[in-house]
């Protein structure tokens, strides 16, 4: 048999194949492409697992609801894709509440696999990316601006991975990831969510870790908030801990934000502990955060406004320098918190510089 007719059997075959309904990987995924003034919920909903959402770059006046697993929602990397409040459709729960992105799943159902990277999400009352029960949600290169609560948002979600994205002048965290945010329940384990290579400037908290353990903040960049990052514990059990922020950049987080009925007024915070166990702080670098809050300092442990003590925690080998009213700062009364190898200059109490 010639090469020729070898090649021509092997084609007839695949077409056959193919006839049968078993067609090669790639032709079981479909690109989308959305152009501004276009539905972009309407190409979601003709998605099916595996596709992609392809939005060319411009500005969309709209929310958008993902409940489908393994989609991928993408904007230009070259021009900005943006994504602002529109006018609400009848049934549209994502734009009623005030949201700009929703990925939302069910407990028996979590959605899984979702990408949504290269947009910016500006100007929604709530917040600009909201996620509920997810499995392995990607969020890569988003920037969430100017939004009313928080910037990107994550309850009952696992696994997930929030990289290189920016928020920034969000009225609350600009990065908010949580047990729940509508019970009172102990921490969950986020089984190895991963928060890094992000920048946070501009919001009431950078960052806010609620009641989670299990997860990963490193290589991030916060500045100008009013705190960087909380990691919030409580009474509860399991509590909120086994964690690790490592070679985080912490600097001039110096905004001045009012009292709200759970905490005090925030300014000039580096990385907070409140009610928090086993949770490792290692190789940051905190800089020049300067109030006179209670919570004011470069790395704080206090306890949790129901009473809950930081316990077991390690600080080590952080540079934590001209932090006012303190570098370290242990204003609990909780045991078996180590500081060591840290370089600073001010300690509360005295001696652990």
């Amino acid at each position: 048999m010639t090469r020729r007719q070898i090649a021509y059997l092997a084609c007839t075959v695949a077409v056959v194949t193919t006839g049968l309904g078993a067609a090669p990987a790639s032709a079981s995924r479909s690109l989308h492409q959305v152009k501004p003034g276009e539905s972009i919920q309407k190409a979601v909903d003709a998605a099916r697992p595996g596709d992609t959402i392809v939005l060319s770059p411009g500005t969309y006046r709209e929310s958008v609801t993902i409940t489908t697993s393994n989609l991928t929602l993408r904007g230009s990397t070259v021009f900005p894709t943006v994504i602002v409040p529109g006018a609400a459709a009848a049934g549209d729960a994502c734009a009623k509440a005030g949201h700009g992105i929703c990925v939302t799943g069910t407990d028996s159902r979590p959605v899984k696999g979702v990408t949504v990277r290269s947009l910016t999400l500006r100007n929604f009352t709530k917040n600009g990316l909201w996620a509920s029960r997810t499995d392995r949600l990607k969020v890569h290169r988003v920037t969430a601006e100017k939004n009313g609560n928080w910037g990107i948002a994550l309850e009952r979600s696992v696994r997930s991975a929030l990289s290189g994205n920016t928020a920034r002048d969000n009225a609350d965290a600009g990065l908010f990831v949580s047990n729940t945010t509508d019970t009172e329940s102990g921490a969950v384990d986020a089984e190895g969510t991963v928060i890094s290579h992000n920048r946070l400037s501009g919001n009431r908290i950078g960052l806010t870790v609620r009641r989670l353990r299990n997860l990963t903040v490193q290589y991030n960049e916060a500045t100008g908030n009013c705190a960087a990052v909380f990691v919030v514990g409580d009474e509860s059990t399991p509590r909120a801990g086994a964690m690790t922020l490592r070679r985080n950049h912490v600097h001039a987080n110096n905004k001045l934000c009012p009292k709200t009925p759970r905490l005090p007024f925030l300014q000039g915070s580096g990385i907070v502990l409140t009610g928090a166990e086993e949770t490792v702080v290692a190789e940051n670098r905190i800089v020049d955060n300067v109030g006179a809050s209670p919570l004011s300092g470069g790395i704080v442990l206090f306890k949790s406004f129901v009473g809950a003590l930081n316990e077991r925690n390690e600080i080590r080998d952080n540079v934590v320098l001209r932090n006012g009213s303190a570098d370290l700062a242990n204003r609990d009364t909780g045991k078996g918190n180590t500081f060591r190898g840290n370089t600073c200059g001010v300690s509360e109490p005295a001696g652990m510089c």
